[in-house]
């Protein structure tokens, strides 16, 4: 009900406010997202700013660099892992660890986006690329920019797709109402994406994927693979309807994200325009769950 009064809040600020006891029905307290509200009751809040979590971590170290030069950082973003502090959460993020291990880095895309010319969600593993220069961030925004980056990411999803390979063409928009959330636009709305996949392997009823977005929405695996019936394993977000093909035993080691790992990123450096590539190692989360599945599922 919150969200339909005032859909500029996102479903997951409302249950902060709620629990921070700052919504009232008929004026009492109301501290459990989800309580039933009577028809005519009277309904008053206070808005507040997100919570914000700082994480404080002093260790550079823990930046896992796949390469560096005075122009570019190439590194292997852990999943639980931010790319940037948010309104909500600080600290050990991707910038922050970078800026603490090389410097000042150039932050033509915000104050708090040192060197981050892309972005992974923060449940997603793999290669990252940031800039060192202003010349050099600039270059590497200019490929994105003209579609010019290769990307390969591995997805394990749900599912037995038909074809070996395929593209799903649809749109993208932000969902009304929940912020947090985007999804498959209606004719003539939202913004063009287009994602090109290939199944890897075959199990039962679930498949390894290799999936190259030839653009750069917000989620845009998550979402395009979940309108083709091919939702992410251990995606919270984006689910199938209905609900899953099937529910794994409590044995298997089920990923606490979504199954998403960025596995390549191929571009031209950015001073030298030779063409370069770099590969991330499958994260250990889901390494393990890939394994089951290729034991469990056959």
């Amino acid at each position: 009900m919150l969200c339909a009064l005032v859909p500029d809040v996102s479903r997951s600020h409302w249950k902060e406010l709620i629990e921070d006891g700052r919504v009232l029905v008929d004026g009492l307290e109301c501290r459990k997202p989800g309580t039933e509200v009577d028809l005519g009751a009277r309904l008053e809040f206070t808005l507040a700013p997100r919570r914000k979590l700082r994480v404080e971590v002093t260790d550079a170290a823990l930046l896992r660099v796949l390469f560096e030069d005075e122009f570019i950082v190439v590194v292997d973003k852990p999943p639980g892992v931010l790319a940037h502090p948010t309104d909500t959460a600080s600290g050990a993020t991707i910038s922050e660890l970078a800026v603490a291990r090389f410097g000042p880095l150039p932050t033509l895309q915000g104050a708090d986006r040192p060197g981050i010319v892309h972005r992974l969600d923060a449940g997603t593993s793999g290669v990252m690329v940031l800039a060192r220069s202003e010349p050099a961030f600039a270059e590497l925004m200019r490929q994105f920019r003209q579609r010019e980056v290769e990307k390969t990411y591995l997805a394990l999803v749900y599912g037995t797709p038909r074809f070996d390979s395929g593209w799903v063409h649809a749109s993208i928009d932000r969902e009304k109402g929940d912020s947090s959330r985007m999804i498959v636009a209606r004719p003539g709305e939202g913004r063009a994406a287009s994602t090109y996949y290939e199944v890897r392997s075959r199990f039962r009823d679930v498949a390894l994927l290799a999936a190259q977005p030839k653009t750069g929405r917000t989620h845009q695996i998550r979402v395009h693979l979940t309108h083709a019936e091919m939702p992410l394993v251990g995606d919270k977000l984006y689910k199938r309807k209905g609900g899953p093909l099937f529910r794994f035993p409590p044995d298997a080691p089920l990923p606490a994200r979504q199954c998403l790992h960025a596995a390549e990123i191929r571009f031209r450096h950015p001073v030298s325009l030779e063409p370069v590539s770099f590969e991330a190692p499958l994260a250990d989360d889901f390494a393990r769950m890939l394994a089951w599945v290729r034991e469990h599922r056959v």
